[in-house]
């Protein structure tokens, strides 16, 4: 190959626009797969806390005690008010009645696990009579997909994300 044909090759433009897209792809995609796993994280906590909304009524009206309802009935009402990315069986909830507003526990939990990697936390189910004060908490934990460039969200030991949503109120008398 002369000089001049060697000169003719590297003045060539014909993949510069290849090239620089394989320079910012990963970037790119990494970008563009972050900000997905963070909106369905969003529409997740979003989902989580309506729910909590909607069935913390049932014990602030005292339906949850006049029905009789058990803690699986009760968690079933939660499961019911999720949208079908949830799966009921990852469902947990506790509701436990407090002394006062400021004496209530509104912090997550720590989660424990077993050998199967299966959470094995007790949780309460306290329905507390007319007036008394109760702290309902609905925890998922949800999936996050790890996405190029190592950008996680995760905040469990396991992989995925704690979602919480926790309602604090008085029952009407």
């Amino acid at each position: 190959m002369g000089r001049r044909a060697c000169l003719d090759y590297v003045r060539r433009t014909d993949a510069t626009a290849a090239v620089e897209f394989a320079m910012v792809a990963a970037p790119f995609f990494a970008l563009i797969i972050a900000t997905l796993d963070l909106a369905l994280l969003f529409v997740g906590q979003a989902a989580l806390e309506t729910a909590v909304e909607e069935t913390s009524r049932l014990v602030l009206t005292g339906q949850a005690l006049s029905g009789g309802l058990t803690q699986s009935q009760f968690k079933q009402d939660v499961c019911n008010a999720l949208p079908s990315p949830f799966l009921c069986s990852g469902i947990m909830v506790d509701l436990q009645t407090a002394s006062s507003f400021s004496g209530a526990s509104t912090s997550a939990p720590t989660l424990t696990y077993d050998a199967n990697g299966n959470v094995t936390n007790v949780w309460q189910y306290q329905i507390g009579g007319p007036g008394s004060i109760e702290v309902m908490r609905v925890m998922y934990q949800w999936p996050v997909v790890p996405g190029p460039l190592d950008v996680n969200f995760a905040n469990l030991s396991n992989g995925k994300y704690l979602l919480m949503a926790t309602s604090v109120f008085r029952n009407e008398p």
